[in-house]
């Protein structure tokens, strides 16, 4: 176990479990390098309010193309539910309910990139509930390391022996280009509403482009809500929507959420819950706890089918200590991290010691996850290892060429490179993230946004 980059720990992944130096690489070259599909049980739609749809799409995310469709719809965007977000650059397949909808109508819906396939109707819209998970395609380009084959074999190697990977929150949970939205979950549950609202519009990031990152420098010096709203970039529908109402309701900072999508409000205080797991799961790996088996205190969990079901809970006591990590060689239980709420029951034992520390150090309390409305949270609990196993292949880049040096005779000496990529497919379970994979066979990763 080693040390992260100073990017994961900003996010609470502070280690990665493989000693193997990582590969580097590129991802997201092309959004087909990045596949992902939903992978649901076998369900019948035989009727009912809600038509479902099968939608397959490159290079939309999901808010974004919800917002679309509602707009070529002409319907509301609450009409609309699924079971997970889809990242943009990546080609993926998730499927969408849409409420009181005939069929017919979707013929005005003219987006690109975009395969809709009616799979029926149903009386229930969907949710996170239904999604088992995700199979994943991915393709890393142009690998630094002169052994791509034999790098990547070792590191699986090392991954089976711990029995996973840690079941770290994805840097995706927290914003690729711009990890803002556990600050603003944080200020949420600290009480700070109006310094939650100017973190989400003005705090500004490297890595934006420079004219949003001036318009949000302005503003979070200024504090000039109308001139911000002549400034903003057309283009941050959100962030426009919020200091449109702003203007119309002078300082109410808290209504000012209501003008965006359940979906994406809920996100804060969810991101600030996610980065204090991460946090804790790093404290347990730090003081030697295992992942893939339980020590006296933990809370764990058992499997409904294949998959984990973190709502069958029991705590790991000296009694059923041994029974329970039977089950858990079997992979029939699982050790839990909590994900702080105000109604969370904290561990105890040794974890539990770790929970408290932290929540000492960040001198918060469960009640502040309360928050305001609908954006707080009573907490939850998820697994500490993410059991899997990805099928790799190692190929040459078509498009890449030898590099030779010659001596003063013109003769060829030196290593030859040839830059490879690695294309890996697994499936994980719904909530756990592909890039904390990636991590640990990358360390160092190039990842082109746009």
């Amino acid at each position: 176990m080693i040390a992260a980059t100073e990017q994961d720990r900003a996010l609470g992944m502070e280690y990665y479990i493989s000693e193997v130096p990582g590969c580097g690489g590129v991802i997201r070259s092309s959004p087909e390098d990045f596949g992902v599909e939903e992978v649901y049980e076998e369900q019948s739609y035989e009727g009912g309010r809600y038509l479902v749809l099968d939608v397959e799409k490159t290079n939309w995310d999901t808010h974004h193309l919800i917002r679309e469709m509602s707009r070529c719809l002409r319907i509301s965007q609450k009409r609309f539910s699924f079971a997970g977000t889809k990242d943009k650059r990546a080609r993926t397949r998730q499927r969408i309910s849409i409420a009181n909808l005939d069929e017919a109508e979707l013929d005005r819906i003219t987006l690109p990139d975009l395969k809709i396939r009616v799979l029926g109707r149903t009386n229930r819209a969907l949710g996170l509930g239904d999604l088992q998970g995700n199979r994943f395609r991915i393709a890393i380009r142009d690998l630094a390391c002169p052994d791509p084959a034999g790098f990547f074999s070792r590191i699986t190697e090392e991954i089976q022996s711990f029995g996973g990977v840690p079941n770290y929150f994805g840097v995706q949970r927290f914003g690729d280009i711009r990890p803002v939205t556990h600050k603003v979950g944080e200020a949420l549950v600290r009480g700070l509403i109006e310094e939650a609202v100017f973190i989400y519009l003005a705090m500004p990031f490297p890595a934006e482009t420079d004219r949003t990152r001036n318009a949000r420098e302005q503003l979070w010096e200024s504090r000039d809500i109308p001139a911000a709203l002549k400034s903003f970039p057309e283009y941050l529908h959100y962030e426009l929507a919020m200091l449109n109402y702003l203007v119309e309701h002078p300082g109410d900072y808290a209504g000012s959420f209501g003008v965006l999508a359940a979906t994406l409000r809920r996100l804060f205080v969810h991101a600030y819950q996610s980065y204090l797991f991460n946090r804790i799961l790093s404290r347990r790996l730090a003081a030697g706890l295992p992942l893939d088996r339980a020590v006296e205190g933990d809370v764990v969990c058992f499997t409904r089918g294949q998959m984990a079901d973190t709502s069958r809970l029991q705590a790991a006591t000296q009694e059923n200590l041994a029974a329970v990590n039977r089950l858990a060689e079997r992979g029939r239980a699982f050790v839990t991290l909590p994900l702080i709420g105000y109604e969370t029951t904290l561990a105890q034992g040794l974890q539990g010691e770790i929970e408290r520390e932290l929540l000492g150090e960040q001198g918060v309390e469960q009640e502040g996850f309360r928050a305001i409305g609908d954006l707080g949270s009573r907490g939850a609990r998820r697994t500490a290892l993410l059991r899997i196993s990805p099928q790799i292949k190692i190929e040459e880049n078509p498009h890449d060429s030898r590099v030779t040096r010659e001596d003063e005779n013109g003769s060829a000496v030196g290593a030859t490179f040839i830059p490879k990529s690695a294309e890996l497919e697994f499936f994980l379970p719904k909530g756990s993230y592909a890039t904390v994979l990636l991590r640990e066979y990358t360390r160092s990763v190039t990842v082109i946004k746009e």
